[in-house]
């Protein structure tokens, strides 16, 4: 069955709080894909954002986002009142997220909240506390990871939220009788950090019945590192690559490419494949399990670090002087196969890739990606449409390219424009010279570039949301190697009208992408 469906971030659905949750903007958003015919709705991670405001640096591989908790949801279970959150500033810009002004603001009002959910929980001589059975049930279910997760914020606040590097040697090395002692005289701090993983749950899961029940599922994604600041760094040890001091001694990034001359050097800490092996995959096997019970399907990120990886030095200053290593190849999706069944996959086999790593997507099964924006450099190019196949993916763009609209206007080479505009028959002639390219309207080099995706042969078309809605670069989400700025981007409230619907339904239609509409 070909298939369509919109990427859109939880944080760029619109509201009244400095950033998307899952409230009504969430369904409304789940009713806004039944009705424009789409089946997947596409997600950046859920996890808390890290270092640079990104979601693929985060302080968990398991934990939710607390900023994507609904407030008002808060609210009508008597947990906050509408004068507290009056009170907070969230922002001045609707359509950007102010995350230092979000870090200040929506922790406060949890706080609130969970203080108001404690007194509802103290028996009546409040001398002890009775949860709910749903609360008890998520913290069995999650509690592998959770309770590492919320003794670690704890003592993140505790230390300034400092990277845990430089917390004091007995928390640091994870002594236990230090750990025992801070988690005694802490228990309503760790409390705060398992109510609001078990708030995020209970809220998510309403969101993703609601669109399963619409027919849409819920395309998630993970990074394929964790953070160096994280609960999983932490805890970890001998899951990562490891200095005779105990510090990372190498760390991840990519060498030159598309995005970036000089590379990319993201820092997180790399694995030790060879433990991994000795266990069975074992870490592999409980996060791929945790993810598939919050999402429907779920794109790995940079799969071709599973192929070979680049393994940067420390201490180095530059992702230059990197390597290719060996990663676990097959044996990592056999062992999770078998433990977990047929695994729904989508690989992001971007970047540059070796004949080993299209051996290993083709080992896999699992479909790859296609971009336009990279289609058009010259040559028969593999992103070209004619050249795709059916078990893939087609984007105009993923969330690290910019928009169409600014692609056409700013980004692309008048070489790619004029490959593009013969390719896409823009212009009468399939030699334009440069006046007839720069007579072709953006909003027809848009339409034509989102229609060429969507009469690919892949089986699945993605389009980002801002892509149907012409936005420019203010709706750019990220920018490989640029710090500060990026996952930024929010939707106007009311974008989702009932004519763009039907314009998306039409269109996905035409390529046979959508069920018929019910009369």
């Amino acid at each position: 069955m070909r298939e369509s469906g919109i990427l859109m971030p939880v944080s760029s659905l619109p509201g009244p709080y400095g950033i998307g949750c899952f409230g009504k903007e969430a369904f409304k958003f789940v009713d806004f894909l039944a009705a424009a015919g789409q089946n997947i709705w596409q997600l950046l991670p859920l996890s808390p954002t890290g270092y640079g405001d990104s979601p693929y640096q985060s302080c968990s591989a398991f934990a939710g986002n607390p900023y994507f908790i609904d407030l008002e949801t808060l609210a009508e279970e008597g947990l906050l009142t509408p004068a507290q959150l009056r009170a907070e500033s969230w922002g001045k810009n609707p359509l950007q997220v102010d995350y230092g002004t979000l870090y200040t603001s929506r922790y406060k009002v949890l706080r609130a909240a969970y203080a108001a959910w404690l007194a509802q929980c103290r028996n009546v001589n409040g001398c002890a506390y009775y949860f709910p059975d749903e609360y008890y049930a998520f913290a069995f279910a999650n509690e592998e990871w959770l309770e590492d997760y919320a003794l670690y914020m704890a003592l993140k606040v505790k230390n300034g939220m400092k990277n845990w590097v430089e917390w004091d040697r007995p928390y640091r090395l994870r002594d236990p009788k230090a750990l025992a002692q801070f988690a005694k005289e802490n228990a309503q701090e760790i409390g705060f950090w398992k109510f609001v993983q078990y708030k995020f749950a209970v809220q998510w899961q309403k969101v993703k019945h609601y669109a399963n029940e619409k027919g849409v599922q819920i395309l998630g994604d993970i990074p394929i590192y964790v953070s160096a600041d994280s609960v999983d760094a932490w805890t970890g040890g001998e899951l990562f690559e490891l200095d005779s001091e105990g510090g990372f001694a190498r760390v991840a990034g990519c060498p030159p490419d598309y995005f970036s001359a000089e590379g990319q050097l993201w820092g997180n800490p790399l694995y030790d494949w060879a433990y991994h092996k000795k266990t069975g995959y074992a870490w592999w096997i409980r996060r791929v399990r945790h993810a598939l019970g919050i999402y429907d399907l779920l794109r790995i990120d940079h799969f071709r670090g599973f192929d070979t990886y680049w393994a940067i030095p420390a201490d180095s200053a530059t992702a230059k002087t990197g390597k290719w290593e060996i990663g676990p190849r097959m044996e990592l999706f056999d062992a999770l196969e078998k433990a977990l069944g047929r695994l729904p996959i989508i690989a992001e086999d971007l970047g540059e890739l070796f004949p080993s790593v299209r051996q290993l997507l083709a080992d896999s099964t699992f479909p790859g990606m296609k971009v336009l924006q990279f289609a058009f450099g010259g040559g028969d190019n593999e992103y070209l449409p004619h050249n795709h196949i059916k078990n893939c993916v087609v984007y105009p763009g993923t969330h690290d390219n910019t928009t169409l609209t600014d692609w056409w206007e700013k980004r692309a080479s008048p070489a790619e424009k004029a490959t593009a505009a013969a390719y896409l028959h823009l212009t009468a002639s399939c030699q334009p010279t440069p006046r007839e390219v720069a007579a072709v309207k953006t909003a027809a080099a848009r339409t034509r570039l989102l229609r060429a995706a969507l009469g690919s042969p892949a089986d699945r078309a993605i389009i980002p949301l801002y892509d149907w809605l012409g936005l420019g670069a203010e709706a750019h989400l990220n920018t490989p190697g640029k710090l500060g700025g990026n996952w930024a981007w929010r939707a106007a409230a009311g974008f989702g009208t009932a004519k763009l619907a039907e314009t998306i339904r039409q269109e996905c239609a035409v390529y046979c992408r959508t069920p018929a509409k019910a009369e």
